[in-house]
């Protein structure tokens, strides 16, 4: 399956959220997948270099705004490198080209990949597809948004939204 994984720019080698991302994509790339990224720092290089340096094959969305806004290039460990001029481009690539999203924690960017592919899920545009939230942080934001504004979110929409604690457990969802 083409994997994408979403995740934040700030994880640094060497901390925990770089090691478990790296995880991710050792985990990913030795079963077989193709792993999408947004190609860039943080999450995104530590789960590119867990999948190659696993042998798996990496592929980076990147994007012209993102470096007119912030200059920086592909991650060292992409393989095969899709430029788009915007970052709604950007964002439809990483979105409609996966067989599953898994989503690390993050920040505004991270939130709005979930929720497009989400809303997309909903309204019938994109196929019915695995989006696992991974860590306590995703649950604890979704949780409160359900409870705080109740009666938005039907039972068969949230259904769409997995959670799992941690990398190894959401693999293990990828393949029941």
């Amino acid at each position: 399956m083409k994997i994408s994984v979403f995740g934040g720019s700030q994880p640094k080698a060497g901390s925990m959220a770089y090691g478990e991302a790296q995880e991710l994509g050792a985990l990913l790339a030795r079963r077989g997948h193709i792993v999408l990224t947004g190609g860039y720092s943080g999450t995104m290089e530590a789960v590119s270099r867990g999948a190659a340096e696993a042998g798996g094959y990496v592929i980076g969305v990147t994007c012209e705004e993102i470096e007119q806004w912030r200059p920086i290039g592909a991650n060292r460990w992409v393989k095969e490198e899709r430029r788009k001029r915007t970052l709604m481009e950007r964002l439809a690539e990483l979105i409609t080209q996966c067989d599953a999203a898994l989503a690390l924690p993050g920040g505004p960017g991270t939130l709005t990949e979930i929720s497009l592919t989400w809303n997309l899920m909903i309204i019938g545009s994109l196929h019915r597809r695995p989006l696992i939230l991974i860590g306590d942080g995703w649950q604890t934001v979704f949780n409160q948004a359900f409870t705080s504004m109740d009666g938005y979110t039907s039972a068969a929409q949230k259904e769409l939204l997995q959670f799992a604690p941690d990398v190894r457990t959401a693999v293990g969802m990828l393949e029941s």
